[in-house]
């Protein structure tokens, strides 16, 4: 799959080709976004667009845990990964998933102190998501959370 300059889209071209790249679904599918890009800075603005647009309704909390696990990538693993961002839903929650390349890339909470420009990146995720985690593979690893999702009171 060709690369997509995700950070030039619209709102409404964002959702068009989240819809292509996701593939057909039913209306019941809860996969809402599964996508194969390199993750650098410049793309994390197109993705948070994408993923709104997929959703249908403003979604910060989710966005916010998305550029999370996408720029934790882009730190701790290097500019230029391969990653596949997926997302899901159900009645009561989003599932974001971001996996990457690097099985043996540790998740390791820091303790930021009020100085500190990084590392509060896992403690926004513990206090957004109901609930998070690492499946390490043999040659790659998914982080994922989940997200409460009141879909009628978050409808645009």
């Amino acid at each position: 799959m060709g690369l997509i300059a995700l950070g030039n889209c619209n709102l409404e071209t964002a959702g068009k080709l989240g819809a292509a790249l996701s593939g057909a679904h039913r209306a019941d599918d809860p996969v809402v976004l599964d996508l194969d890009l390199v993750v650098a800075p410049e793309v994390v603005p197109g993705l948070r667009r994408m993923l709104r647009a997929c959703l249908g309704a403003p979604c910060a909390d989710v966005q916010l845990c998305v550029t999370e696990l996408v720029g934790n990538v882009i730190r701790h693993v290097g500019e230029g990964t391969r990653v596949r961002v997926r997302a899901s839903r159900n009645a009561d929650r989003i599932r974001v998933e971001v996996s990457d390349p690097a099985p043996r890339a540790r998740l390791l909470p820091r303790h930021a102190t009020a100085d500190d420009e990084t590392g509060r990146g896992l403690a926004l995720l513990d206090a957004m998501a109901l609930r998070w985690g690492v499946d390490q593979g043999e040659a790659s690893k998914s982080v994922w959370c989940e997200i409460a999702w009141d879909e009628p009171t978050q409808m645009m």
